[in-house]
């Protein structure tokens, strides 16, 4: 489970902002919205967190410094030497654009913490570090820093990390990470480390990839298993069946290139100085049908057939279903687009389910629905975040439960009238000064 997230000078987060789980001494729907850790730092985690803003307020930013985090862990050992980094430091102040961009997550897995971070430009790692809590004194595995006057980097070396330390700081480029590098190298201490970032977060924006969902179909226990998320959700199909067949490119349709996955799509498509080229051959393609019964008849209908809010349910019903099985974190940016406000809470509300929710799964999302918000029983108030800019464009989180709301507080309406923070300063259409 992710424990916290740290950022700083990512975009508008110029200054350090903190995403804590770490459920606050409330007992209030401890049982069902939280999850008992066994570790004294952070006793409970909350088992979902939704972040409040203004269009503009940098809650896009916040999800997008996690998933550059990631990417940067997944990806640079496979960077060419000389090849740039994802760097976006805040640019509207001559300090900050000139300083490195800095994340950190510290997270639990197998009843062991792990705290990992580094600072980087687009041109290298500045420094790199990795915590890990065993017992409640930490051991420092290992910590890389950039030596300004020596152009090299300085590594320090704890006993609990095992293996050749000395092969894979020298395979180290200056613009990969040394987890990364060590774990492609075979390193089994770091591996729960990257495995965590690859395959235990997953994060997605409004338009899930379809790929996720369409494998599940593609079992019979899978199947059944959508089909019943979607009916739950009075979507009236009773039945997905997945046509797949072989397309040929460069002639491929419309129809054809919105049912292909996204690697199938990067495998046909390669851009060269600049323009897009299609190469030859072929490539598999998938074909949703869906069939509807009522008591007056059936139906089949093709997925351009169904609503946005049904495709979109959809695209979500394979990673959540998977995340939830596996207990696994979800973070999604603007969670809402397209789906009803019910079926939202009952989105959230699978979460906070022991029933469905066995392996301390976790769901971070962002969203303009304020309903949420007095919805009966549905957030703690530890639960809540708010992100606003101030004068200098500089976002800032923080939590609802700084403001200590009382317990039968109309939430939305305080939020609107912003006594919490975190809505726009409306100038009417912009046009009275």
């Amino acid at each position: 489970m992710l424990i916290e997230f740290r950022v700083k000078n990512y975009r508008s987060l110029r200054d350090e902002q903190v995403l804590s789980l770490v459920a606050s001494k409330d007992k209030t729907l401890q049982d069902t919205h939280t999850q008992a850790t066994g570790i004294r730092a952070a006793l409970f985690l909350v088992r979902s967190a939704v972040v409040y803003g203004a269009n503009a307020s940098g809650k896009s930013n916040l999800i997008q410094a996690l998933q550059n985090m990631r990417k940067v862990v997944i990806q640079s050992a496979t960077y060419k030497p000389g090849e740039t980094l994802t760097a976006q430091p805040f640019r509207l102040d001559a300090d900050s654009i000139n300083q490195p961009i800095e994340c950190e997550v510290t997270f639990l897995l197998d009843g062991v913490r792990y705290q990992y971070g580094f600072a980087l430009t687009t041109q290298r790692v500045v420094s790199e570090h990795l915590l890990v809590y065993q017992a409640f004194k930490p051991q420092r595995w290992f910590t890389r820093r950039f030596d300004t006057d020596t152009g090299k980097d300085v590594y320090e070396f704890g006993p609990g990390l095992k293996g050749p330390k000395n092969l894979w700081e020298g395979a180290t480029r200056p613009n990969a990470l040394f987890l990364s590098m060590a774990v492609q190298l075979n390193s089994d201490s770091l591996r729960p480390v990257f495995d965590w970032f690859e395959s235990r977060l997953f994060i997605i924006n409004e338009s899930a990839p379809l790929t996720w969902s369409i494998q599940r179909l593609q079992q019979a226990d899978g199947n059944q298993e959508i089909c019943n998320f979607l009916s739950s959700a009075d979507t009236g199909i009773a039945n997905i069946t997945v046509e797949t067949r072989w397309v040929q490119f460069p002639r491929i349709s419309l129809s054809d290139l919105g049912s292909m996955t996204h690697d199938a799509i990067r495998n046909a498509v390669q851009f060269r100085d600049g323009k897009t080229e299609v190469q030859s051959g072929e490539i598999k393609s998938h074909k949703l049908r869906f069939r509807h019964v009522t008591e007056r008849g059936e139906a089949v209908f093709d997925e351009m057939d169904e609503s946005s809010g049904t495709r979109k349910l959809l695209r979500f019903a394979g990673p959540v279903l998977d995340i939830l099985r596996d207990g696994k974190t979800l973070v999604v940016d603007e969670l809402d687009a397209s789906l009803h406000s019910l079926l939202l809470r009952e989105l959230v509300r699978l979460f906070h389910d022991s029933e469905t929710n066995t392996g301390g799964a976790q769901l971070i999302f962002t969203t303009h629905n304020t309903s949420l918000l007095d919805a009966p029983d549905l957030f703690r108030r530890d639960q809540v975040w708010l992100v606003e800019k101030d004068r200098d464009q500089a976002s800032s989180l923080v939590s609802l439960s700084e403001f200590s709301p009382r317990k039968n507080e109309a939430l939305e309406r305080g939020y609107l009238t912003g006594r919490y923070g975190g809505v726009p300063l409306l100038n009417p259409l912009g046009l009275k000064h």
